[in-house]
């Protein structure tokens, strides 16, 4: 038998076209679905291409409930509206979602993710966005520079869809490569996690009122213990005595790479059971059972759009304002170590905090009496890539530097890049322009009309 080397030949053939449509968002996570939406809300005929057999990304198929605040750091100024406001209120109807206080920047609501994933459906449907589900993206079809169709694969077989315009919203920069357009990786990626939801800590915490989910877990003094010493949970919404347990984290590895992809998802659910076997070996550890798995690894961190603008930290931090925003923030710096233990974040209020080995410990970024700001901005450069005529980058591949990334990458902001990239694709439509020239206060203004941007009203 050869090596891997090898190669086969796969003949030339001729595919079937799926549909011819104005937009085709690949990626059917919140931002996948957010842009589909704001395009067709404003009038386009959208495709959406989704590997899971459901949308919403690392918030259905992840089980990551939370999305962080929509005020500034002062709770008095909303900055985050449009389609992550509604998709809350709709929740809310269902009474899926419990929404906290707005002046807690860190968290500002938890959501019942199985819910999310019917409402996902029904706002897909009622802006008649065509869904392609159990679809795989395969290959971009080029003339030019400019991306003409979209290569799938799914229960059909290999099909293709036709659109004039496009956006990514794989996570990954898939379409990017594709279209041999520029991407980069960092040179530390932050790692991923493997969530789950365990029922049975509220039996842990009567058995030990001193009980603390994500200390237990890195007992150092138990054999099966978890090293790399962070770890987040949340309570499942109408879930009795569910967690929802964010502490698994897979070192070296980059998910856009199929081997690595592979090794993260079998390390992240080792880590899981080594969780459980020391939760067991607690008191009333009987009644720890594990009841929720996530369908795919939460991904940080793989490639990002090489775009006409790259995001700084120290620009973020200094809420450095933008002509062309399209979106808000006020979530803070939060970059996950690689390769050693801690995390490390970065206020806007001029606060950091580093957990390394030996603990915590609190210093600033800036020094005291330093004005700062109470939330940042997203400039619509950082979703355009270089070289680009009718292909937009949306979600955690945009273009930020380690710093500012590690603020940007949250479903909260992820999700406005999305109704930014919606509403810009439909704009150069339009204006029969590329998407490097669209007229970002056209894009704006769509964005106001459908309730987002509320820190420009």
């Amino acid at each position: 038998m050869k090596n891997s080397a090898s190669t086969v030949k796969e003949p030339a053939r001729t595919l079937p076209v799926a549909l011819e449509t104005d937009v085709c968002v690949v990626g059917g996570s919140c931002t996948g679905v957010f842009a589909a939406v704001t395009a067709a809300r404003l009038g386009a005929r959208v495709a959406l291409i989704e590997n899971q057999g459901f949308l919403g990304g690392v918030a259905t198929a992840g089980l990551v409930n939370v999305w962080h605040s929509l005020y500034d750091i002062t709770g008095e100024r909303q900055i985050i509206a449009g389609l992550t406001q509604e998709t809350l209120e709709r929740l809310g109807r269902r009474q899926a979602v419990v929404v906290r206080d707005r002046k807690d920047a860190s968290v500002y609501a938890y959501m019942n993710t199985e819910e999310l994933k019917i409402e996902l459906d029904e706002l897909v449907a009622e802006a008649r966005v065509i869904p392609f589900l159990h679809t795989r993206f395969c290959a971009a079809i080029m003339d030019g520079p400019r991306l003409t169709a979209a290569v799938i694969e799914d229960k059909s077989g290999r099909r293709a869809i036709r659109a004039g315009m496009f956006i990514d919203a794989t996570g990954d920069g898939d379409v990017l490569v594709r279209a041999g357009l520029p991407v980069r990786v960092a040179d530390v990626l932050q790692p991923p996690t493997t969530c789950a939801i365990i029922q049975g800590c509220g039996e842990l915490k009567r058995a030990d009122p001193a009980f603390h989910l994500e200390k237990a877990v890195f007992d150092p003094n138990h054999p099966r213990g978890l090293r790399h010493a962070f770890g987040w949970s949340a309570p499942v919404v109408r879930g009795k005595d569910l967690t929802m347990a964010a502490i698994t984290r897979v070192a070296g590895v980059n998910c856009a790479d199929a081997a690595d992809l592979t090794r993260a998802e079998i390390e992240g659910r080792r880590q899981v059971r080594s969780m459980l076997d020391v939760l067991r070996d607690r008191p009333a550890g009987d009644q720890v059972s594990l009841v929720g798995l996530a369908a795919t690894i939460g991904i940080r961190e793989t490639r990002h759009a090489v775009c006409l603008h790259q995001i700084t930290e120290m620009e973020l931090l200094h809420g450095t304002p933008a002509a062309d925003v399209i979106g808000c923030g006020s979530y803070r710096v939060d970059v996950h170590h690689n390769g050693r233990p801690g995390i490390t974040f970065r206020y806007l209020d001029g606060r950091e905090e580093v957990m390394e080995d030996g603990g915590w410990r609190s210093g600033r970024w800036c020094p005291p009496g330093t004005a700062t700001a109470t939330y940042y901005q997203i400039p619509y450069r950082a979703l355009v890539p270089q070289g680009a005529v009718n292909l937009l980058a949306a979600g955690r591949m945009l273009d930020a530097d380690p710093g500012a990334y590690g603020a940007l990458r949250v479903m909260v902001n992820c999700n406005q890049t999305g109704e930014a990239a919606g509403a810009a694709a439909w704009t150069a439509l339009q204006r029969n322009c590329g998407v490097a020239e669209v007229p970002v206060t056209e894009v704006q203004s769509a964005l106001r009309r459908l309730g987002g941007l509320p820190a420009l009203n």
